[in-house]
């Protein structure tokens, strides 16, 4: 993979930092930003258990009183990529 490859999921580009997943182009009008904010240990694995999702503009005018379009929590980091996904090919 080289420098200006990101993993992707369902044609959305998904990068990693910490506990922030952040999905989509920042060429879009939105992305979305994935929180975990728990995790729990199924044998030597951390599976995130609850995340929250939002829905943020990537437009640097927006006033940062509306840069959060939409926010929604999920059990699973699956779902909340699931939640994602819809919001990005609705709102884009």
């Amino acid at each position: 993979m080289t420098q200006q490859e990101f993993f992707s999921y369902k044609g959305f580009p998904l990068v990693r930092k910490g506990n922030e997943l952040y999905f989509g182009n920042m060429s879009d009008k939105f992305v979305a930003m994935l929180t975990i904010l728990s995790t729990r240990k199924v044998k030597d694995l951390e599976i995130a258990d609850k995340t929250r999702v939002q829905l943020m503009h990537t437009d640097p005018t927006v006033p940062v009183t509306e840069l959060i379009a939409k926010t929604s929590e999920r059990g699973s980091l699956y779902e909340a990529l699931d939640v994602a996904s819809i919001w990005l090919e609705k709102y884009n």
